[in-house]
């Protein structure tokens, strides 16, 4: 994956992360927009190849958009945390344009 962190997180809303038994609201400062997928930090492991949808929005847009994905890293502790690597799956040609965008934006 490819891709830089957000340049002024605080103007992002929270990221929902939820797979069939988790759901997580991420700060925006806990996540790396990738082209492909997302990395984020919890202190919540999961399983490789968990299928999850990640609710995305920016500040540019009211409306949120969903990418659903499957996790292919989970490396970390339960004491200093987890950082979940996601690649997303079947992404819309409006939906991979949004999160290029993202990814590429300072």
């Amino acid at each position: 994956m490819s891709g830089r962190k957000l340049g002024n997180a605080e103007d992002f809303p929270p990221v929902t992360v939820q797979s069939k038994t988790t759901r997580l609201d991420l700060p925006a400062s806990a996540i790396q927009i990738r082209k492909n997928g997302i990395e984020f930090q919890c202190s919540t492991p999961f399983q490789i190849w968990s299928e999850m949808t990640v609710s995305l929005q920016t500040p540019l847009e009211t409306k949120a958009f969903n990418c659903t994905g499957v996790v292919v890293a989970c490396n970390g502790n339960r004491h200093a945390g987890y950082v979940v690597s996601m690649v997303f799956t079947n992404l819309s040609r409006q939906a991979q344009a949004r999160l290029t965008s993202l990814a590429y934006s300072r």
